[in-house]
């Protein structure tokens, strides 16, 4: 089946990279070029393209705007939005406005081939460095919100992370075994976590145990 494209982007020497690269993709047609938001969507009702690559910022309407119209004319185009900006305030509404994908200019330009190949299956795919920031910033928070536990709600949610059962622990500690379940309580309420699952991925993430323990 080919695979038609449309690149909307207001940076001509970018637009015109980017299409030469995609164009040397067997059974990929760059269909259009837009240079602004409004032409873009106005070539996606027309074309109908199997994806539509978007940058987020562009003259007369922004590619986040773009994309949520597109989404009404040409509903089967799977959109990409392209972004100078590693914020994930614009990766959320590039999502809302039915994004597939959300790249920053600065990864590899070839890297745009990969990005595509994935929409086209079905996948959804983020930026790598937002990713790594994303990261960064989860593992942050947890190392906040660990130090806002008490010595011993940290010793017991260590063993709770480790799979101890709730006996072991309080035989363990010292503990009743009414005092653990009041323990783990406490430490879900703390940290808005509904299951002991989730307390053993935020102990990963703050460092209190290490992924294979």
């Amino acid at each position: 089946m080919r695979t038609t494209i449309l690149i909307a982007d207001d940076h001509a020497v970018f637009r015109h990279g980017l299409a030469s690269l995609l164009r040397e993709r067997d059974g990929w047609e760059v269909v259009a070029e837009a240079a602004d938001g409004e032409e873009a969507v106005r070539l996606a009702g027309t074309l109908r393209p199997r994806i539509a690559m978007l940058d987020v910022e562009m003259p007369s309407l922004s590619g986040i705007e773009a994309a949520q119209r597109i989404r009404k004319l040409s509903p089967e185009s799977r959109i990409v939005v392209l972004s100078m900006y590693a914020d994930a305030r614009y990766q959320e509404r590039a999502c809302e406005a039915g994004a597939s994908a959300y790249v920053l200019k600065s990864e590899p330009i070839a890297a745009l081939v990969e990005v595509v190949e994935l929409v086209l299956l079905g996948a959804a795919f983020v930026s790598n460095t937002l990713q790594r920031r994303e990261s960064a910033a989860a593992l942050r928070s947890a190392r906040v919100d660990l130090h806002a536990l008490s010595a011993r709600e940290r010793q017991v949610l260590r063993l709770l992370a480790e799979g101890r059962r709730t006996q072991e622990i309080a035989d363990l500690l010292g503990l009743g075994v009414k005092s653990v379940e009041t323990y783990r309580g406490r430490l879900m309420d703390k940290l808005g976590i509904d299951n002991v699952a989730g307390l053993v991925r935020f102990a990963i993430r703050a460092g209190l145990i290490a992924p294979e323990a």
